[in-house]
């Protein structure tokens, strides 16, 4: 990436980089129906979604799943994903805006919960992994924070300054992993969260990713 000004960004994959919100809803749909509940629409999923991933199971069905109804709806939601995400793209301008910020002299990477195994070769596969210095995903079980993910992954990063990292992501969680590190965020409205429910958080929130960029190059700064 040549020589690096030490502004870093942390991208998210699922809702951000990756634009996946029609096989995302149908997954939700289709662990839901396995419970034999009614399926949501993309606006209430918006409005709704939250992590731990349980808590957002809560408020759609009026109490917490068990864990045998979360086990079997993990399975299912993952199973139905894998299925459908490859007819999803990249989100319209993110490969132009990768290879900018990285000819600029930046560095990136990407932290997802999406499972590790599975989110580098779909990486890869878009021929953009060279852009990143670290792909990280989860390892473990589903259903948590990314906080503590966050700590790990910028622990790794040589060289890469919390006070000078922005993270970019669709969801308040990336907001709260931001922080718990030090670092800034920008949120992004076109994934999984609406606006509404994006700016009680407190941080920047956009409607491209083009935005989010030149917000992080002014956090960064």
């Amino acid at each position: 990436m040549g020589k690096q000004t030490g502004a870093h960004i942390v991208w998210d994959w699922n809702g951000t980089l990756f634009h996946d919100n029609d096989a995302i809803i149908g997954a939700t749909n289709a662990a839901f129906a396995e419970l034999g509940l009614a399926p949501i629409t993309m606006e209430q999923y918006r409005a709704l979604y939250c992590v731990p991933v349980p808590k957002f199971y809560e408020r759609l069905m009026g109490r917490l799943p068990t864990d045998a109804e979360w086990e079997v709806m993990d399975e299912v939601f993952h199973r139905y994903y894998a299925e459908h995400r490859v007819r999803c793209g990249l989100t319209a301008g993110a490969a132009e805006l990768l290879a900018g910020w990285g000819s600029a002299g930046r560095s990136q990477s990407i932290l997802s919960m999406y499972v590790h195994d599975e989110l580098v070769p779909l990486v890869r596969g878009f021929g953009i992994e060279a852009h990143f210095l670290r792909v990280d995903g989860r390892v473990g079980p589903s259903g948590g924070s990314k906080a503590e993910h966050m700590v790990r992954h910028l622990g790794a990063l040589v060289g890469v300054d919390p006070a000078r990292t922005v993270v970019i992501g669709d969801a308040a969680d990336d907001a709260v992993a931001a922080l718990h590190v030090g670092a800034r965020a920008v949120l992004y409205t076109g994934g999984s969260h609406g606006r509404a429910s994006l700016e009680v958080v407190g941080v920047p929130v956009v409607d491209t990713l083009e935005e989010a960029v030149v917000e992080a190059e002014r956090l960064a700064a």
